[in-house]
């Protein structure tokens, strides 16, 4: 299950799966149906299939749901609580579990996004220099930074702390947007989001 670098600490996954799908009428994302599983397990999957060799999982909306029905063995869950508070709560939740773990950078992935595959991660991994404790590479869409995002372990604390509401890592990325380096996967990746109803025709 994905490769193992010689030349550096390993690389994780960070999948953000926490939210309760407002727009959907509260059904948890992380458990929406996938080619007959549950979403989570495909993004896991992406992950793994990218490079990434462990994989961190932040769960919220109906976590104990989600930890009976999806299959996530190897897998480290964190609960995040405090899920309602936006992804910031959720990438803090998840850096916070990752701190310590030996991992030299985080992909960091959104549950709701099942059109971007390995071959996006494996495209941004590869753009990290090998052992790169400061790395900081985005995926980009006809030049527009989405996800995954790799994110050096010397970074993490400084994400942590601008972490908040719904951004994410977005404050702490637009500060170090010349840092960023930006890998194309428009040709092999789509970065829609699993976000309404009409959304649900994504998925197989």
């Amino acid at each position: 299950m994905g490769h193992t670098t010689t030349d550096g600490p390993p690389i994780a996954g960070l999948l953000l799966a926490a939210g309760g799908g407002r727009r959907l009428g509260g059904r948890p994302k992380a458990l929406l149906e996938h080619r007959g599983r549950p979403l989570v397990e495909h993004a896991v999957g992406v992950l793994r299939a990218g490079g990434c060799e462990v994989v961190h999982v932040v769960l919220g909306a109906a976590a104990g749901s989600v930890r009976e029905r999806a299959s996530l063995p190897g897998c480290v869950l964190v609960d995040n609580p405090a899920w309602e508070e936006g992804m910031g709560s959720s990438l803090r939740a998840g850096l916070a579990s990752l701190a310590g773990s030996g991992a030299g950078a985080a992909v960091v992935s959104l549950v709701d996004q099942p059109g971007i595959g390995p071959e996006a991660v494996r495209r941004v991994v590869a753009a990290a220099a090998p052992g790169s404790r400061g790395a900081l590479v985005a995926a980009s869409y006809g030049g527009k930074r989405g996800h995954p995002v790799l994110i050096g372990a010397d970074r993490w604390a400084d994400v942590r702390s601008s972490a908040a509401g719904d951004r994410g890592a977005r404050a702490y990325l637009r500060e170090h947007e010349s840092s960023i380096v930006l890998v194309e996967c428009g040709d092999v990746a789509e970065p829609y989001d699993i976000d309404t109803p009409e959304d649900l025709a994504h998925l197989e």
